[in-house]
């Protein structure tokens, strides 16, 4: 306990002492940090802080790595020092102007994500647990094969696992109406709305077997189960809707109007033009990712394999989870999440490479432990503690995590749920992929690593340093 608070004290000294920081939230693995001056932090002495992984400024904050559980630790050492904290979502309001246009968009879809995930990594290990049991080699351990499961255990597991897509739109829109300023309760039941039991299912539509509902014989009137575009617009616009409304309303009127008028409004907004217009935009979106992952010659896996740590470094990473939803929900399976994998076991392997070569203590010490983190999927201790300091080990895990995601695309491996990768994501490749799954891992593993030792690092940069 003494040790992180002489951490914290030392944070708040390097960057500029109490008066410069405005406020501090954090997140799994980041300190983010609100500065009035950056000019005033003294980027050296905080990467020299012991359990500093790494820091950078990004977006109007001043982020600092920790890793995970370190940085609760230390967040709540600052704040009985006397720095104000913030929810991420607070501080995302206080950093509005910070970052371009589409920047501060993608933040904002990820923040309304960030909450939901969770959700849905028990659904993909429900669905893993449930391809692993249903397996005939795993049912003959038993003496069963499939045709002994029954109806009513079937049914048990849907309950598990489809219970997160159906209610998708609820979900959604609470998360936007908090993330916007609306009342997160109104959200969901806008949500709810959109997956109203009185409107005809998204999927038997889909499949044909019912017909959706026409307004003026041309707009199609369907629920939206599964969908999330159509309730991120209906949250967004519903959430500023409310504010107005509370405005010009009496307060003694506020309980019943408010709330009357904004469902009333949205739900007609949601069912007559947003759901329409923007659940095609949800199918563009799909189409065109299902071209990508699909090019030939496995050049998605080759090019998201390359790519999609550049694009984390960036802070727009948050947009795949949109997409990863996307790929669950209609098709079942997420040939995505295999192919960022790789990009992420390959991090870890250049760090791990630096870390056994060094004659650095400091740095051996760095290294290590984030090559590990990499390995349970938080490569940010990884990336901007280690590989991109130095940046060749950074260049050679890209081109690890590219060969990695070349043989993931081109094994056709499809996990069975998001947001988990690595020695975790094990658990959504239960359904006979497993041993393939392991093997990319360690492509893109042993390739950064070696790469790395022979021409990605050498102590003599420690020099240059």
């Amino acid at each position: 306990m003494a040790e992180n608070k002489q951490i914290a004290q030392a944070i708040i000294e390097a960057i500029g002492g109490e008066d410069n920081v405005e406020s501090i939230a954090h997140c799994a693995t980041r300190l983010r940090i609100m500065v009035h001056d950056k000019e005033k932090i003294d980027q050296s002495t905080v990467e020299d802080i012991d359990k500093v992984k790494g820091a950078f400024y990004n977006s109007g904050q001043y982020q600092i790595i920790l890793g995970t559980g370190t940085v609760n630790k230390i967040y709540e050492q600052m704040t009985q020092l006397g720095i104000t904290g913030k929810s991420k979502s607070e501080q995302k309001e206080d950093a509005t102007e910070q970052g371009s246009l589409l920047q501060r968009m993608i933040r904002s879809f990820g923040d309304v994500f960030v909450p939901i995930i969770p959700a849905l990594v028990a659904t993909g290990l429900f669905m893993g647990l449930r391809g692993l049991l249903m397996q005939e080699e795993v049912l003959s351990w038993f003496g069963l094969t499939p045709n002994d499961i029954s109806d009513h255990l079937l049914l048990f597991t849907e309950v598990l696992t489809d219970t997160a897509f159906i209610f998708l739109p609820a979900l959604v829109a609470w998360s936007t109406f908090r993330v916007f300023g609306g009342s997160p309760t109104t959200g969901l039941i806008l949500g709810l709305m959109l997956v109203s039991p009185a409107l005809p299912n998204a999927w038997a539509v889909a499949d044909g077997d019912v017909e959706p509902l026409y307004f003026l014989d041309f707009i199609p009137v369907i629920g939206y189960q599964g969908s999330v575009i159509p309730a991120f617009i209906a949250g967004l616009i519903g959430a500023k809707l409310e504010q107005r409304i509370r405005k010009l309303v009496p307060e003694s009127l506020d309980l019943i109007i408010t709330p009357f008028f904004t469902l009333l409004t949205m739900i007609t907004l949601s069912l007559f033009l947003i759901g329409p217009v923007f659940h095609a935009v949800e199918d563009a979106i799909l189409d065109l990712t299902l071209t990508i992952l699909n090019l030939p010659f496995a050049l998605s896996g080759l090019l998201l394999g390359f790519a999609h740590q550049i694009i984390v470094i960036t802070g727009v990473h948050h947009v795949f989870n949109f997409l990863e939803i996307q790929l669950l929900e209609r098709l079942g399976e997420n040939p995505f999440n295999a192919i960022i994998t790789c990009s992420i076991a390959a991090q870890g392997g250049a760090a791990l490479a630096v870390g056994l070569k060094t004659q650095s203590k400091k740095l051996k010490a760095l290294a290590l432990p984030s090559s590990f983190s990499a390995f349970l999927g938080i490569t940010e201790p990884a990336i901007f503690g280690v590989n991109l300091r130095f940046m060749k080990p950074f260049v050679m895990g890209l081109i690890g995590g590219a060969t990695g995601g070349f043989f993931a695309s081109l094994f056709g491996l499809k996990g069975t749920g998001m947001a988990i990768t690595v020695l975790p994501g094990t658990l959504l490749y239960l359904n006979g992929q497993l041993f393939t799954y392991l093997l990319v891992n360690v492509i893109s593993v042993v390739v950064a690593f070696i790469l790395t030792w022979l021409f990605g690092y050498s102590d003599k940069v420690l020099d240059n340093k």
